[in-house]
């Protein structure tokens, strides 16, 4: 049966209804409880107490909500959670103070209560009433059917961790060696937020990130980041040390952030898990874990979890953050920092409107609406996946460019009123856009434009798929734009732009990208990642006549009489820094 959504045992549901509890008050009850499982305060009151009983009283099963989207909650397993205590147990972790700051139902506490018999002090936290039950309800479970196990003293917290106190916590157990062990929500800030969750921190950028950074996408962070780096800023000075399973974009922020923190963490491990089987769920995620209390470390070894392999390792070389620290150190010879700015492509938030494709002399959006427009304002837009040829000529579809750079008023849009009258139409779906970048911009206003826009020829590739292909883009009439998945460079000369098309695609330039991106990640190239390709580096450890071949094969591919010669990427070499546009 279940009591406040909480399942219980008949050796529990036995014990709770022994008769030398009939009359007596919770306090009572809590210390013969505690003595019996080291359990402190059971039953938080009286009213709770009786509440409790009442429930235990009836037949019929309790049925509760599912938080699990809310809570961010993908419960560990026994089997799992009992393999990554048994793991740690044989590395030589002998903690006397556990801490669960996510608790849920107990496992990750009953399997350390199995394995750790040094313990002495053991304190869970969760949020969710019902789980609050089920581990306290657990926990008595398990001593009721092991009296002679190792009893520590536990308290099981019902609390919103975002407002726990973590050096109060860490003065209470002081002079322990600690465990700070857990399965922290899996979800984001924003996307908790899109549920109204108030299982949230206080908003802060916590990053401290700056400008656009800090409105976009970037001031976007996974809440188990934020409970890990609360945790070892609070615990990085005491002896012991931290394990928890989290995602694996969640780990390389930590250590990507641990060059700048120096935290006193070290030991720095990734242990990778398969969560299709352990969770049911398509996401990359390992065990990760680090040792408070010692010199900061900036590299994560990855193993297996299941046979102990070692993988790769990442971290920071030389000032350079790496996916794949390799014994051959040579890519490190064009790691720097790009002298032509890379872009992102156009953003607008309002694809059912600004994505649209030819039909005859119309136009036809995602609405499934057919409508005229000036051709003036309408271009060709390219998205990831039109990236896959190695030259690209013409689009799919089309979209309306609004402004010739941002923030630029739109009061001109009035001259072209089949435009206007059709983007009119649709104003409400363009304040709607939740991004704060459009806050206090004019109607229609879009991100990702500038002169670089308007040039003919880019050269791109997509930030969402995993082969390392650049494309070069033809002009259609007029220039192609992309859309805000893709990063590119532009050029007026087509002998420039393959000139470092064929550069990008060389073995050196691609093999240096593996090596700093990380294929899990949700968007494996960024622009930080290709403003560190340093093309005059590049083009000074690559092979001349090899490059010359590829460029005219590439000339030879769009039927251009023009032929490359080797002073054609002399400009390569020229520290002419790209002036970046907002």
């Amino acid at each position: 049966m279940q009591v406040l959504g909480a399942d219980i045992s008949d050796l529990v549901f036995d014990y709770l209804n022994n008769k030398d509890f009939v009359g007596k008050e919770y306090s009572y009850i809590n210390k013969e409880i505690e003595r019996v499982c080291g359990c402190k305060s059971f039953f938080p009151s009286q009213d709770q107490y009786l509440l409790f009983k009442e429930e235990l009283e009836r037949t019929e099963k309790f049925c509760f909500s599912d938080y699990r989207a809310e809570y961010g909650d993908f419960q560990t397993n026994m089997a799992l959670a009992e393999q990554v205590t048994k793991h740690l147990s044989a590395k030589g972790v002998k903690p006397e103070a556990v801490i669960e700051p996510t608790c849920g139902k107990g496992n990750f506490i009953l399997a350390a209560l199995r394995y750790f018999p040094t313990i002495k002090q053991i304190i869970g936290i969760e949020i969710y009433s019902q789980y609050v039950w089920q581990c306290k309800i657990n926990i008595l479970d398990y001593f009721l059917s092991n009296p002679q196990a190792n009893k520590p003293a536990i308290q099981i917290i019902r609390a919103n961790v975002f407002e726990i106190d973590f050096n109060m916590l860490k003065k209470q157990i002081s002079n322990s060696n600690i465990l700070v062990l857990g399965n922290p929500p899996w979800v984001t800030n924003s996307m908790l937020g899109a549920l109204d969750s108030t299982n949230l921190p206080q908003k802060t950028n916590f990053k401290k990130q700056k400008g656009l950074d800090a409105i976009t996408g970037k001031g976007n962070f996974d809440i188990a980041e934020y409970i890990i780096i609360s945790l070892i800023k609070s615990f990085e000075t005491s002896d012991g040390c931290l394990s928890f399973l989290v995602k694996n974009s969640v780990i390389k922020n930590i250590i990507y952030e641990q060059c700048k923190n120096r935290f006193h963490i070290s030991d720095l491990e990734e242990l990778n898990i398969d969560c299709k089987k352990e969770f049911n769920v398509s996401v990359d995620a390992s065990l990760f874990f680090c040792t408070f209390n010692s010199q900061p470390a900036l590299h994560c070894q990855v193993y297996d979890f299941y046979n102990g392999n070692a993988l790769k390792k990442f971290g920071w070389v030389k000032g350079g953050f790496y996916s794949d620290i390799q014994a051959d150190d040579s890519l490190e010879n064009i790691d720097g920092k790009s002298s032509m700015v890379w872009r992102q492509g156009i953003k607008h938030d309002c694809s059912n409107v600004m994505e649209m494709e030819r039909e005859g002399g119309l136009f036809r959006n995602k609405l499934n609406e057919s409508f005229e427009l000036e051709e003036d304002l309408v271009f060709g837009l390219l998205k990831s996946s039109d990236l896959k040829a190695q030259v690209v000529n013409n689009s799919k579809k089309y979209t309306i460019v609004t402004q010739r750079y941002v923030g630029q008023k739109t009061d001109h849009l009035v001259n072209y009123p089949k435009t206007y009258k059709y983007l009119q139409k649709h104003i409400d779906e363009f304040r709607k856009r939740k991004s704060t970048i459009y806050q206090g911009n004019p109607d229609f206003s879009i991100f990702g434009i500038g002169d670089y826009s308007f040039k003919p020829y880019k050269v791109a590739i997509s930030g969402l798929y995993k082969t390392m292909h650049f494309t070069l883009i033809m002009p259609q009439e007029k220039p192609l734009m992309v859309d805000d998945t893709c990063y590119f460079l532009s050029f007026d000369s087509l002998k420039d732009a393959v000139a470092v098309h064929t550069l990008l695609n060389t073995e050196i330039t691609r093999s240096f990208l593996k090596s700093i991106t990380f294929p899990d990640a949700k968007r494996m190239i960024t622009k930080e990642a290709l403003m560190r390709v340093d093309l005059a580096k590049a083009l000074e450890f690559s092979n001349r006549s090899q490059l010359i071949k590829e460029a005219n094969a590439v000339f030879s591919t769009i039927n251009d009489k023009a032929s490359i010669k080797a002073e054609d990427f002399d400009f390569i070499d020229k520290k002419d820094v790209q002036l970046e546009l907002f």
